[in-house]
């Protein structure tokens, strides 16, 4: 969100933004769109629109862990994040085989449906957040993806969908009229 801060408005704001933006990339495409190379990954781009849905699938699944953890002291989120780095070769290669295998059941309409569901329970969960709460979080594993830090706040969580998103966005090999 570059120098904008990051408010509960803002992190609402720009899962509007996205969804907007995600609809016209998948109404768009065209099947050879799909079947085309993304730019600087190894999945075509019906794969990686999927891996930019299944971001916020992450975030919602942080949120529980993430509300955990900032209750526990500070050395419990650290070693468990410790624990999670350890993994990170195989995280990396489930990750890319899970999500080359789902976009091939999870695509078009339903993926729109997925994603607005997604969307929706989070906008929702952002809104029912103490202040507090969307202030604590945890040590995160750095190596699972360039926008997890050292330490990520409540807050920070929910906008890491949509880094992880814009990120993505960029390596779309799409129609350019899109």
């Amino acid at each position: 969100m570059n120098s904008a801060p990051l408010t509960r408005q803002a992190i609402h704001e720009e899962l509007d933004r996205v969804r907007t933006d995600f609809h016209t990339l998948v109404t768009a495409a065209s099947p050879e769109d799909l079947r085309r190379p993304s730019s600087g990954t190894r999945w075509t781009n019906g794969q990686l629109l999927f891996h930019m849905f299944f971001g916020y699938l992450v975030v919602l699944r942080l949120l529980p862990l993430v509300r955990l953890m900032g209750r526990l002291p500070d050395p419990v989120s650290r070693t468990f994040a410790r624990l999670l780095e350890a993994g990170t070769r195989p995280f990396h290669m489930i990750n890319y085989l899970s999500d080359r295998g789902a976009a091939g059941v999870i695509h078009g309409p339903r993926l729109l449906r997925w994603f607005d569901r997604t969307l929706d329970t989070l906008q929702t969960r952002l809104q029912a957040e103490p202040e507090d709460v969307l202030a604590r979080g945890m040590h995160m594993p750095v190596h699972w993806d360039p926008y997890f830090r050292d330490w990520m706040s409540l807050a920070e969580i929910y906008h890491y969908g949509t880094q992880h998103y814009n990120h993505h966005r960029q390596q779309l090999s799409l129609n350019r009229a899109a």
